[in-house]
C-alpha cells in the first residue's frame, strides 16, 4: 500500500480521517459512491471539502493511486469529485483515481474563490512522522 507523504491525516479538531496508518490484512476496505444528502452535518460537509482541497492540493488533475486515502471519505466524493482511471476495483490499493476538476469546481466552489478556506493544516506539520 503506497502512503501519501505530507498528506493530511484528518481534519484538524475533529474525528474526520483522511488516510489510514497500515494496510488491513483482509484486503481494503470497499469503495461505494455514497449519496451526500442535504442534512449531513456542518462538520461532515466540511470534513468532505477539507478532503477535496487537499486531494487538489496533493494531486492536481492528475491520477493518483488509493493507497492509504480513508476509503469512506473518499466514497463521499467518488463517481463526482473523484472518478476511477479506468475500471473501479473498489477493493485495490493500487486503484488510480483522479479529481475531476470541472465536477469539483461546480460542487465546491468556495476552494477556488480568491479566498480559499484554511483548514488548519500547515507546511511544518508531519503526520507520517509516528508511523510505522
Amino acid at each position: 500500500m503506497l502512503k501519501h507523504r505530507r498528506f493530511p491525516g484528518r481534519l484538524p479538531s475533529s474525528d474526520q480521517q483522511f488516510v489510514i496508518r497500515r494496510a488491513n490484512p483482509k484486503g481494503a476496505t470497499k469503495l461505494i459512491a455514497r449519496e451526500r444528502f442535504r442534512d449531513r452535518s456542518a462538520q461532515e460537509r466540511r470534513a468532505d471539502t477539507a478532503f477535496l482541497a487537499a486531494l487538489i492540493e496533493h494531486f492536481g488533475d492528475e491520477p493518483f493511486e488509493r493507497g492509504n486515502l480513508d476509503a469512506g471519505r473518499l466514497s463521499w466524493l467518488l463517481g463526482r469529485e473523484v472518478q476511477a482511471v479506468g475500471k473501479l476495483d473498489p477493493t485495490s490499493y493500487e486503484q488510480l483515481l483522479r479529481v475531476d476538476m470541472a465536477r469539483a469546481e461546480a460542487s465546491f466552489p468556495e476552494l477556488f474563490a480568491d479566498e480559499a478556506p484554511d483548514f488548519g493544516w500547515g507546511d511544518d506539520e508531519d503526520d507520517d512522522a509516528d508511523e510505522d
